[in-house]
């Protein structure tokens, strides 16, 4: 079995290699910046509209976190939000900022915003186009993700009918293979790895119970799984928030310094590791984004699958979700995960040399215990343990989508009691294969998502231009909000001409 692993290991090192070298970080930030571009810098253009429009409607909109009915397959705008946001929040926003910073120093957390900044757009442009070609199943439930507008939206310009249908289904397959690995192998490992640390739990035994957890949840399908993630998301995130927040106020004096070494070191002003500065500058970058990409996931085309399932009917409205959703994760957790940590003392950050035997998630566990005692490692354990399973219940929807469109419906099932059966093995497994399987699952999903979105950025530019007419300039224009809809009135327009 070993010599079965060492091999899986390293052919996947050489896949990861391949999906994370140069050209995959272009296309993903490059398919960023053109659609920041296109929509005209809308997450800084409209900034206080889409806050507005997302957090701020939690507090002043019924119908954003109104429940569905019971016989209702649809879900509320907010319970979107949390399943995704449940998705994208785990184990990237405490190991992955630790990985980063250990692996290209400080400036790895300045690459971490710029894939968010621009990611936001990009996530925005997946959630526009995911709503637009959505469409129903048999059990009247919506079905939306990269497949569908892929399938019909690539599919639909002239000579890319098979092109469109075969990135579809290679979408679909990634996505089911990554959900095993982003999305329960790898969050499952870390949750066995810290309450063995912290607590003694043997992997198996915390394997075990996650299992039965996790199939009491999955099995339930998503409204159960929305039901979970929106009580489970916010306390977990506001919990973290707060306790990171004091590590910051207490080591104030150490943030300006924290700032200073994360500039110079993205821009190699100093070594990293006591390296040289060109191998410390590459380093940074790559490492800060695919740590990044790994934690929001924007470009994966992941999250839309769950968004699509909101009851709103505006595309542009569940974009502006999808900016939220990078922003929160990002820009909020991730920075206050690294501004803890790289104020603690316990990376050097003149060279960003780690001055600690610990490592990924221990290490952030000692940043928390220099301020919070042993509390600090304990409470770290059981937010990873809350982070790390809600990314699981909403990987596993991602997953069902990607099962449901290459093999129907009524397989769905078996998806989920295999997926469920390899929390198990998830908790057992070596720690980096398992983080190894997550990069490369990550980079083959995004491939065909990115062509889509780039192949349909014009779509996108339309829906916008045509939401900003219609919401924000007061233009009488008519709107764009499905084209499964357009489809069907132009079909029944050609009968009765017939």
């Amino acid at each position: 079995m070993e010599g079965f692993l060492s091999a899986v290991e390293k052919g996947n090192n050489a896949v990861n290699g391949f999906v994370w070298g140069l050209p995959m970080l272009i296309l993903l930030v490059g398919t960023g910046i053109l659609m920041t571009c296109i929509t005209k810098f809308f997450q800084i253009s409209h900034f206080g509209h889409w806050v507005k429009n997302t957090i701020g409607n939690i507090f002043s909109d019924e119908k954003v976190t109104a429940h569905t009915d019971k016989e209702d397959t649809q879900i509320s705008q907010f319970q979107s939000l949390c399943t995704a946001l449940a998705a994208t929040i785990g184990t990237g926003n405490i190991a992955g900022v630790a990985a980063a910073i250990a692996s290209g120093g400080p400036g790895a957390i300045f690459w971490m915003w710029i894939v968010a900044f621009f990611g936001m757009m990009t996530n925005f442009s997946e959630n526009v186009l995911g709503i637009y070609y959505r469409r129903r199943n048999e059990r009247d439930e919506w079905s939306g993700g990269a497949m569908y507008y892929l399938r019909d939206g690539l599919g639909s310009k002239k000579g890319c009918k098979q092109i469109g249908a075969i990135l579809a289904v290679l979408f679909s397959i990634f996505c089911v293979l990554a959900s095993f690995g982003i999305g329960n192998m790898g969050q499952i490992n870390s949750i066995a790895v810290n309450m063995k640390s912290a607590f003694g739990i043997p992997a198996v035994a915390t394997g075990i119970v996650l299992m039965i957890l996790a199939g009491l949840v999955v099995v339930g399908g998503l409204k159960r799984i929305a039901s979970v993630t929106e009580k489970l998301v916010p306390f977990m995130a506001v919990v973290y928030i707060i306790c990171a927040l004091i590590i910051c106020i207490i080591n104030f004096r150490m943030i300006g310094p924290v700032f200073k070494s994360i500039i110079k070191g993205a821009f190699g002003l100093k070594a990293v590791g006591g390296g040289i500065v060109g191998s410390g500058v590459a380093m940074a970058v790559q490492w800060g984004m695919k740590r990044g990409v790994f934690s929001n996931e924007a470009g994966l085309g992941s999250s839309v699958m769950v968004h699509s399932s909101s009851n709103v009917r505006e595309p542009v409205v569940q974009g502006m979700w999808g900016i939220f959703e990078v922003f929160a994760d990002t820009i909020i957790v991730c920075t206050l995960t690294a501004l803890a940590l790289l104020s603690s003392g316990l990376v050097d950050l003149n060279t960003g040399e780690i001055l600690s035997d610990q490592s990924s998630t221990a290490l952030v566990a000692e940043a928390f215990s220099t301020v919070f005692g042993k509390f600090g490692s304990g409470f770290i354990a059981l937010a990873i343990l809350l982070f790390a399973f809600s990314t699981v219940l909403g990987w596993s929807q991602y997953g069902s989508k990607g099962f449901e469109y290459l093999f129907g419906r009524k397989t769905v099932k078996f998806y989920k009691i295999v997926f469920v059966a390899f929390v198990v093995v998830g908790a057992t497994m070596d720690l980096s294969l398992a983080w190894d399987l997550s990069d490369t699952f990550n980079g083959l999903m995004a491939i065909p998502n990115l062509i889509g979105v780039i192949a349909l950025s014009g779509t996108v530019f339309k829906i916008t231009g045509n939401y900003v007419d219609r919401k924000l300039r007061k233009q009488d224009v008519k709107p764009m909000l499905s084209a499964i809809e357009e489809l069907q009135k132009l079909h029944e327009s050609e009968i009765a001409e017939n």
